[in-house]
Protein backbone atom coordinates (compact mmCIF):
# COMPACT_ATOMS: atom_id res chain seq x y z
CA UNK A 1 0.00 0.00 0.00
CA UNK A 2 3.06 2.30 0.93
CA UNK A 3 4.44 1.84 -2.88
CA UNK A 4 1.39 2.65 -4.53
CA UNK A 5 1.50 5.71 -2.13
CA UNK A 6 4.36 6.62 -3.21
CA UNK A 7 3.87 6.07 -6.95
CA UNK A 8 0.91 8.40 -6.84
CA UNK A 9 2.52 11.25 -4.73
CA UNK A 10 5.49 10.98 -7.22
CA UNK A 11 3.36 11.30 -10.54
CA UNK A 12 0.53 14.05 -8.29
CA UNK A 13 4.76 16.00 -7.19
CA UNK A 14 5.60 16.02 -11.23
CA UNK A 15 1.78 16.58 -12.70
CA UNK A 16 1.75 20.03 -10.23
CA UNK A 17 5.34 21.07 -11.42
CA UNK A 18 4.30 20.52 -15.15
CA UNK A 19 1.51 22.59 -15.12
CA UNK A 20 3.02 25.17 -12.93
CA UNK A 21 5.88 25.31 -15.57
CA UNK A 22 3.26 25.91 -17.91
CA UNK A 23 2.06 28.82 -16.43
CA UNK A 24 4.94 29.95 -15.52
CA UNK A 25 6.20 29.83 -19.68
CA UNK A 26 2.73 30.89 -20.37
CA UNK A 27 3.12 34.55 -18.07
CA UNK A 28 6.98 34.55 -19.41
CA UNK A 29 5.76 34.33 -23.20
CA UNK A 30 2.63 37.31 -22.39
CA UNK A 31 5.39 39.64 -21.49
CA UNK A 32 7.68 38.98 -23.88
CA UNK A 33 5.30 39.20 -26.94
CA UNK A 34 3.93 42.29 -25.25
CA UNK A 35 7.32 44.36 -25.05
CA UNK A 36 8.34 43.60 -28.46
CA UNK A 37 7.52 46.64 -29.90
CA UNK A 38 11.58 47.15 -29.78
CA UNK A 39 11.70 44.66 -32.63
CA UNK A 40 9.84 47.83 -34.92
CA UNK A 41 12.28 49.88 -33.18
CA UNK A 42 15.41 48.80 -33.45
CA UNK A 43 15.60 46.43 -36.52
CA UNK A 44 19.08 45.07 -36.51
CA UNK A 45 18.61 43.43 -33.22
CA UNK A 46 15.95 41.44 -35.20
CA UNK A 47 18.08 41.33 -38.32
CA UNK A 48 21.49 39.90 -36.13
CA UNK A 49 19.35 37.18 -34.43
CA UNK A 50 17.61 35.74 -37.88
CA UNK A 51 21.34 35.15 -38.72
CA UNK A 52 21.85 33.79 -35.14
CA UNK A 53 18.79 31.22 -35.85
CA UNK A 54 18.61 30.80 -39.61
CA UNK A 55 21.62 31.37 -41.09
CA UNK A 56 23.52 29.67 -39.33
CA UNK A 57 21.36 26.80 -39.56
CA UNK A 58 21.77 27.14 -43.42
CA UNK A 59 24.31 24.42 -43.93
CA UNK A 60 22.28 21.65 -41.31
CA UNK A 61 19.57 21.86 -43.70
CA UNK A 62 20.50 22.38 -47.39
CA UNK A 63 22.97 18.70 -46.32
CA UNK A 64 19.46 16.90 -44.71
CA UNK A 65 17.47 18.17 -47.19
CA UNK A 66 19.28 17.19 -49.84
CA UNK A 67 20.14 13.86 -48.37
CA UNK A 68 16.31 13.20 -47.15
CA UNK A 69 15.35 14.04 -51.20
CA UNK A 70 17.90 11.10 -52.63
CA UNK A 71 16.40 8.94 -50.17
CA UNK A 72 12.89 9.45 -50.85
CA UNK A 73 13.63 9.59 -54.61
CA UNK A 74 15.27 6.13 -54.20
CA UNK A 75 12.53 4.20 -52.42
CA UNK A 76 9.87 5.73 -54.22
CA UNK A 77 11.05 4.98 -57.16
CA UNK A 78 12.05 1.17 -56.37
CA UNK A 79 8.24 0.68 -54.89
CA UNK A 80 6.52 2.66 -57.68
CA UNK A 81 8.57 0.72 -60.05
CA UNK A 82 6.47 -2.23 -59.39
CA UNK A 83 3.02 -0.83 -60.34
CA UNK A 84 4.35 1.08 -63.34
CA UNK A 85 4.12 4.17 -62.44
CA UNK A 86 7.66 5.61 -62.03
CA UNK A 87 6.78 9.01 -63.77
CA UNK A 88 4.96 9.97 -60.43
CA UNK A 89 8.18 9.82 -58.67
CA UNK A 90 8.19 13.48 -58.49
CA UNK A 91 4.60 13.62 -56.85
CA UNK A 92 5.58 11.83 -54.26
CA UNK A 93 8.60 13.24 -52.99
CA UNK A 94 6.97 16.87 -53.61
CA UNK A 95 3.63 15.65 -51.15
CA UNK A 96 5.86 14.15 -48.80
CA UNK A 97 8.31 17.00 -48.32
CA UNK A 98 5.65 19.80 -48.72
CA UNK A 99 3.13 18.09 -45.90
CA UNK A 100 5.18 16.15 -43.67
CA UNK A 101 8.94 15.80 -43.87
CA UNK A 102 9.86 19.07 -44.41
CA UNK A 103 8.68 21.35 -41.74
CA UNK A 104 8.36 18.07 -39.18
CA UNK A 105 12.64 17.61 -40.11
CA UNK A 106 13.29 20.70 -40.97
CA UNK A 107 12.26 22.03 -37.38
CA UNK A 108 13.50 19.12 -35.23
CA UNK A 109 16.98 20.38 -36.43
CA UNK A 110 16.25 23.63 -35.46
CA UNK A 111 15.15 22.43 -32.48
CA UNK A 112 18.51 20.88 -31.99
CA UNK A 113 21.12 23.69 -33.50
CA UNK A 114 19.33 26.87 -33.41
CA UNK A 115 16.91 26.33 -30.29
CA UNK A 116 19.68 24.83 -28.32
CA UNK A 117 21.86 27.58 -28.94
CA UNK A 118 19.85 30.51 -27.78
CA UNK A 119 19.00 28.38 -24.54
CA UNK A 120 22.70 28.23 -23.82
CA UNK A 121 23.10 31.91 -25.05
CA UNK A 122 20.44 32.91 -22.63
CA UNK A 123 21.42 30.46 -20.05
CA UNK A 124 25.23 32.20 -20.23
CA UNK A 125 23.73 35.87 -20.34
CA UNK A 126 22.13 34.68 -16.69
CA UNK A 127 24.96 32.60 -15.50
CA UNK A 128 27.15 35.64 -15.69
CA UNK A 129 24.99 38.12 -14.11
CA UNK A 130 24.75 39.93 -17.91
CA UNK A 131 20.58 39.92 -17.58
CA UNK A 132 20.90 41.50 -13.77
CA UNK A 133 23.53 44.19 -15.01
CA UNK A 134 20.77 45.35 -17.41
CA UNK A 135 17.97 45.41 -14.84
CA UNK A 136 20.51 47.43 -12.86
CA UNK A 137 20.89 49.84 -15.05
CA UNK A 138 17.02 50.04 -16.37
CA UNK A 139 17.05 48.04 -19.39
CA UNK A 140 14.55 45.44 -19.69
CA UNK A 141 16.03 41.96 -20.81
CA UNK A 142 12.54 40.61 -21.82
CA UNK A 143 12.76 43.00 -24.86
CA UNK A 144 16.51 43.75 -25.35
CA UNK A 145 17.82 40.24 -25.32
CA UNK A 146 14.85 37.47 -25.13
CA UNK A 147 11.68 39.12 -27.61
CA UNK A 148 14.59 39.77 -30.67
CA UNK A 149 15.62 35.94 -30.08
CA UNK A 150 12.02 34.79 -30.44
CA UNK A 151 10.68 37.02 -33.50
CA UNK A 152 14.41 36.02 -34.92
CA UNK A 153 13.44 32.18 -34.62
CA UNK A 154 9.67 32.37 -35.21
CA UNK A 155 10.70 34.37 -38.57
CA UNK A 156 13.34 31.97 -39.20
CA UNK A 157 11.95 28.16 -39.14
CA UNK A 158 9.43 28.80 -42.05
CA UNK A 159 11.99 29.74 -44.03
CA UNK A 160 14.39 27.06 -43.32
CA UNK A 161 11.83 24.69 -43.99
CA UNK A 162 10.67 26.01 -47.03
CA UNK A 163 14.42 25.64 -48.16
CA UNK A 164 14.31 22.02 -46.89
CA UNK A 165 11.81 20.84 -48.92
CA UNK A 166 12.64 22.79 -51.85
CA UNK A 167 16.97 20.89 -51.22
CA UNK A 168 14.81 17.62 -51.04
CA UNK A 169 12.61 17.93 -54.17
CA UNK A 170 16.43 18.90 -55.79
CA UNK A 171 17.54 15.59 -54.48
CA UNK A 172 14.64 13.57 -56.05
CA UNK A 173 15.06 14.94 -58.78
CA UNK A 174 18.79 14.40 -58.96
CA UNK A 175 18.79 10.77 -58.31
CA UNK A 176 15.72 9.81 -60.27
CA UNK A 177 15.97 11.98 -63.36
CA UNK A 178 20.03 12.29 -63.45
CA UNK A 179 21.07 9.29 -62.43
CA UNK A 180 18.41 6.61 -62.56
CA UNK A 181 16.75 8.10 -65.70
CA UNK A 182 12.87 8.81 -65.10
CA UNK A 183 11.47 10.95 -67.91
CA UNK A 184 11.99 14.76 -66.60
CA UNK A 185 9.00 16.16 -67.99
CA UNK A 186 7.14 13.30 -66.59
CA UNK A 187 8.57 14.03 -62.92
CA UNK A 188 7.95 18.04 -62.95
CA UNK A 189 4.36 17.65 -64.87
CA UNK A 190 2.77 14.99 -62.41
CA UNK A 191 4.41 17.19 -59.26
CA UNK A 192 2.74 20.31 -60.56
CA UNK A 193 -0.55 18.42 -61.43
CA UNK A 194 -1.14 16.73 -57.79
CA UNK A 195 0.43 19.47 -55.32
CA UNK A 196 -2.44 21.97 -54.41
CA UNK A 197 -1.89 25.04 -53.37
CA UNK A 198 -4.12 25.37 -50.41
CA UNK A 199 -4.22 22.10 -49.34
CA UNK A 200 -0.48 21.07 -49.76
CA UNK A 201 1.99 24.31 -49.46
CA UNK A 202 -0.02 26.33 -47.51
CA UNK A 203 -0.72 23.55 -44.95
CA UNK A 204 3.00 22.99 -44.93
CA UNK A 205 3.46 26.81 -44.47
CA UNK A 206 0.97 26.43 -41.63
CA UNK A 207 2.98 23.97 -39.93
CA UNK A 208 6.15 25.39 -40.04
CA UNK A 209 5.19 28.89 -38.37
CA UNK A 210 3.42 26.76 -35.57
CA UNK A 211 6.22 24.73 -34.92
CA UNK A 212 8.69 27.83 -35.23
CA UNK A 213 6.52 29.87 -32.60
CA UNK A 214 6.50 26.55 -30.25
CA UNK A 215 10.83 25.89 -30.74
CA UNK A 216 11.40 29.49 -30.02
CA UNK A 217 9.24 30.11 -26.65
CA UNK A 218 10.77 26.87 -25.32
CA UNK A 219 13.83 28.10 -26.53
CA UNK A 220 13.85 31.34 -24.41
CA UNK A 221 11.98 30.36 -21.66
CA UNK A 222 14.47 27.43 -21.02
CA UNK A 223 16.99 29.57 -20.82
CA UNK A 224 15.66 32.39 -18.99
CA UNK A 225 14.51 30.10 -15.89
CA UNK A 226 17.80 28.07 -16.44
CA UNK A 227 19.85 27.38 -13.15
CA UNK A 228 22.76 29.84 -13.28
CA UNK A 229 25.27 27.50 -13.34
CA UNK A 230 26.79 25.58 -15.88
CA UNK A 231 25.23 22.12 -14.84
CA UNK A 232 21.97 24.35 -14.99
CA UNK A 233 22.64 25.98 -18.42
CA UNK A 234 23.41 22.09 -20.06
CA UNK A 235 20.38 20.59 -18.88
CA UNK A 236 18.07 23.75 -20.04
CA UNK A 237 19.77 22.96 -23.19
CA UNK A 238 19.08 18.94 -22.96
CA UNK A 239 15.31 19.82 -21.73
CA UNK A 240 14.53 22.02 -24.98
CA UNK A 241 15.96 20.09 -27.00
CA UNK A 242 13.64 17.03 -26.10
CA UNK A 243 10.64 19.59 -24.63
CA UNK A 244 10.59 20.93 -28.43
CA UNK A 245 11.05 17.37 -30.18
CA UNK A 246 7.84 16.39 -28.51
CA UNK A 247 6.09 19.70 -29.07
CA UNK A 248 6.68 19.46 -32.63
CA UNK A 249 5.69 15.99 -32.74
CA UNK A 250 2.64 16.49 -30.46
CA UNK A 251 1.49 19.56 -32.69
CA UNK A 252 1.87 17.79 -35.80
CA UNK A 253 -0.69 15.24 -35.13
CA UNK A 254 -2.69 17.75 -33.87
CA UNK A 255 -2.24 19.80 -37.17
CA UNK A 256 -2.43 16.84 -39.25
CA UNK A 257 -6.19 15.72 -37.79
CA UNK A 258 -7.50 19.73 -38.05
CA UNK A 259 -6.16 19.81 -41.75
CA UNK A 260 -7.51 16.24 -42.65
CA UNK A 261 -11.10 17.20 -41.28
CA UNK A 262 -11.35 20.43 -42.74
CA UNK A 263 -10.31 18.70 -46.13
CA UNK A 264 -13.68 16.05 -45.89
Amino acid sequence: MTFFRQILSRLGRATINSIWRLGEASVFMARVVSRSSIVLRRPRLLVAEIHFAGVLSLVIIIVSGLFVGLVLGLQGYETLKRYGSTGAVGTLVALSLVRELGPVVAALLFASRAGSAITAKIGIMKTTEQLSAMEMMAVDPHARVVAPMFWGGFISMPLLAAIFSAMGIIGGYLITVVVIGVDSGAFWSQMQSSVDFHHDILNGVIKSVVFGAAVSAIAVYEGYASVPTAEGVSRAVTRTVVTSALAVLALDFVLTAFMFTGAH
